[in-house]
């Protein structure tokens, strides 16, 4: 089965609240928002955003140019149904991002629990040089992964874990790290995975 395959069975077979992933409130990926003090007008894209409520909670804090994407066209079509008219204030990508081309450039890329599926280094590479080429200078990056002290497979698909040095070496050629921090994210199964979040800003 190929990743896409994969992707749209999961979200055509399991309910909002049956994976892993499922948080109403995306408390910890809201605060880098919050903290980067972002104009409301600047460009944002949420990778691997599926049906995640983070695009709820940005449209309530107000702003205006937000972009989802996610190899699952059937993850996104959920998230439309639930944001209703709302829905049409977004811009939704149906690529995969190991091999996404971006159409535009933007100020902020979040990304919670899709760079950890790249396993392969070209792969890997490939996220690195999109995102460092559609990054706006002074742009804000936000990515969670599993750390090591985390789950090594997710939805039956294995996963590279990350630490904060890991992290931080994928990316440091072009971003200086502002902060990482450890999260352990409970489960709708009431078991703990631990993530690293890390906060970059574009300096080349």
């Amino acid at each position: 089965m190929s990743r896409k395959a994969h992707w749209e069975n999961v979200f055509k077979t399991k309910s909002l609240n049956e994976v892993s992933w499922y948080e109403v409130v995306p408390e910890t990926s809201l605060s880098f928002f919050k903290a980067s003090n972002i104009s409301k007008s600047a460009k944002i894209i949420d990778i691997g955003g599926g049906d995640s409520f983070l695009v709820d909670h940005l449209l309530k804090l107000g702003f205006k140019d937000i972009t989802v994407l996610d190899i699952s066209e059937a993850a996104l079509d959920r998230a439309k149904k639930r944001l209703k008219d709302q829905s049409k204030k977004v811009k939704w990508i149906v690529a995969d991002v190991a091999d996404f081309s971006p159409p535009e450039n933007y100020d902020f890329w979040h990304d919670r629990a899709a760079f950890h599926f790249l396993t392969d280094e070209q792969s890997i590479s490939n996220y690195v040089e999109t995102v460092q080429k559609h990054l706006n200078k002074d742009g804000h990056l936000v990515i969670g992964a599993f750390s090591e002290n985390g789950p090594k497979k997710c939805s039956g698909l294995e996963i590279k874990q990350y630490s904060e040095t890991t992290m931080t070496n994928q990316f440091k050629v072009y971003f200086n790290k502002i902060r990482c921090l450890n999260i352990d994210h409970i489960t709708p199964f009431d078991t703990n995975q631990n993530f690293v979040f890390c906060w970059f800003k574009k300096v080349i």
